[in-house]
């Protein structure tokens, strides 16, 4: 394999570009955060990119990047990379969701705990050679219904904590189960406004979406008790602004705690800045340490993986559901991508090169990764097909569907293997049905293509044979193929019935050339030959895929 070049920015922690830097095969570039311009003239010369908020990846950007594989960010959030036009380009995102969360649990309760003891006033006139004490009295957070918008990894450390305050606790997440709020010993709002109405603090942890902009308006924040107080710790433009400041200056809210913004660095004639009921600080969520520490090594680390070993199961834009199960999987893959190239290249041997629809069918053990699988399969049956695009995990199921190619995926039989899984390639009214096994810890076999029952391992190239079912072709085949010399690995011959159509499934370990394949077509018996060349999959290599 060769090397690969990246692009670090931002200031990423030193144990992290360490780790990047001990692999012989990256050369790692680290510059401060880059202007746009420079930006644009160096990002083409690199694999990958790793960096924090302050580096903006807009679709021009991405564009330039013809090399670039994967994109980390140190951090959670992702708005300032164009995540469509990645996805297009075939770009993995990764980011590093876990490793701040304490960081921001504990700087929210720093700041609520500032507020409501008024503390950043306390410390201003002390140094100012004052003592207020009898114009500083607060309020206890024991008692106090702590309403969560967001029940993931940082809303979960917040109940955890909150908890340990006496505080009562209340979140509102669509997307999460009731088994996590049952874990978090956490009440269920049925709706958002139930959230905010029964709630004196309200914190938000959710990313920003074209869901979550806005979310928090004039008409939520007059749902709330009087004195309530805000917090927006996750992303500016959650909570608007200029609500909240009317909010605040009428009274209608108590205070707010706010450490992200709809643009950054704030204004400075912001009316925020003039509130005295408002504790803000310039986005020092993850800014611990320990935080930055953990964002940086776990996006390096996966984004090492994802170029040495394909791993995109930590991509953002990748359909997964596979949790862990990279190493797995990571032979269905292969099958799926293979079966379907298989597939459709049989079916263009035989006059019908549109490709309608994939459907894949997974046995139990393969059900949770089916999207994945699908997405997989679409590779296979748009390689050769597509020129000039990057053709991988990332980009296969949107690229497919915008040819009007309908993807669908169902579970197994209950007589199919549980490892295996069957592609079939449909062109108008034909379709080629190919299936396979994909055992953990070696490679894929296919068991059946076009109702043959064969037994071989879909190595880098493959040609399939049709043909009657007479003394001397096998020999004939081997033959041609010794003087033209290509290294047979497998040769398995299969049958309908004594005299009648057969198929080859023969694995060979180099190339055939297009002056082979006429040589076979000219043998006697001969009715077809396919030749499939998996060499050139994604340009990862085969490492990516095997």
């Amino acid at each position: 394999m060769g090397s690969f070049r990246l692009l670090v920015t931002d200031e990423i922690d030193p144990d992290g570009v360490e780790l990047l830097r001990a692999e012989r095969s990256f050369i790692v570039d680290e510059i401060p955060t880059p202007k746009p311009d420079e930006l644009l003239e160096r990002i083409g010369n690199y694999d990958a990119f790793v960096g924090r908020s302050a580096t903006r990846l807009p679709a021009e950007v991405l564009r330039r990047a013809t090399r670039l594989r994967v994109i980390g960010r140190a951090g959670v959030g992702t708005d300032n990379i164009d995540i469509p036009a990645a996805t297009t380009l075939g770009i993995a995102i990764i980011n590093a969701p876990g490793g701040n969360t304490v960081a921001v649990a504990e700087l929210f309760f720093g700041t609520l705990i500032g507020l409501v003891r008024h503390l950043p006033r306390a410390v201003s006139t002390m140094r100012e050679g004052k003592w207020d004490r009898s114009q500083l009295l607060g309020t206890e957070l024991r008692g106090r219904s702590l309403g969560i918008i967001g029940l993931g990894r940082i809303g979960g450390e917040v109940a955890t904590r909150a908890r340990a305050f006496g505080m009562t606790l209340t979140a509102y997440d669509p997307y999460v189960t009731d088994e996590r709020f049952d874990m978090l010993r956490v009440a269920r709002a049925n709706s958002l406004e139930d959230l905010l109405a029964a709630s004196d603090v309200v914190t938000v942890h959710t990313p920003l979406n074209p869901e979550t902009t806005g979310m928090i308006g004039a008409r939520e924040l007059s749902l709330l008790p009087a004195g309530a107080i805000v917090a927006n710790l996750a992303r500016g433009g959650i909570v608007e602004e200029s609500a909240l400041s009317d909010a605040l200056r009428d009274g209608a809210v108590g205070g707010a705690i706010l450490d992200v913004y709809t643009q950054e660095p704030l204004d400075p004639a912001s009316p925020l800045r003039a509130l005295p009921n408002v504790v803000l600080t310039p986005h020092l969520g993850a800014s611990t340490a320990e935080g930055q520490r953990n964002v940086a090594v776990d996006v390096c680390v996966a984004v090492r993986d994802a170029l040495l070993n394909g791993e995109l199961s930590r991509a953002i834009n990748v359909v997964g559901g596979i949790d862990g199960r990279w190493d797995e999987i990571r032979p269905a893959l292969v099958l799926a991508r293979r079966m379907a190239s298989i597939g459709r290249a049989m079916l263009a041997d035989r006059g019908h090169r549109a490709v309608d629809a994939i459907s894949l069918r997974v046995g139990r053990d393969l059900s949770e990764a089916g999207n994945l699988l699908a997405a997989s399969a679409a590779a296979g049956a748009l390689d050769s097909i597509i020129d000039g695009v990057r053709l991988n995990l990332v980009n296969a199921r949107a690229l497919a569907e915008n040819r009007g190619i309908a993807l669908s995926v169902t579970t197994a039989r209950s007589n199919d293997p549980d490892n295996g899984a069957q592609v079939t390639i449909r062109s108008g009214s034909h379709e080629m049905c190919i299936s396979g096994v994909a055992p953990e810890g070696s490679g894929p076999r296919l068991t059946r293509i076009d109702g043959f029952s064969v037994d071989v391992t879909p190595r880098r190239t493959l040609l399939v044979l049709t043909n009657d079912d007479v003394p001397g072709v096998i020999g004939r085949v081997g033959t041609l193929l010794g003087n033209s010399a290509v290294n047979i690995a497998e040769y398995h011959q299969a049958r309908l019935s004594a005299g009648g159509d057969a198929l080859a499934a023969v694995s060979v370990d180099g190339n055939i050339t297009e002056t082979v394949r006429q040589q076979l077509l000219s043998l006697p018996d001969i009715k077809s030959a396919t030749v499939i060349d998996f060499s050139t999959l994604d340009p990862a290599g085969e490492e990516a895929w095997t």
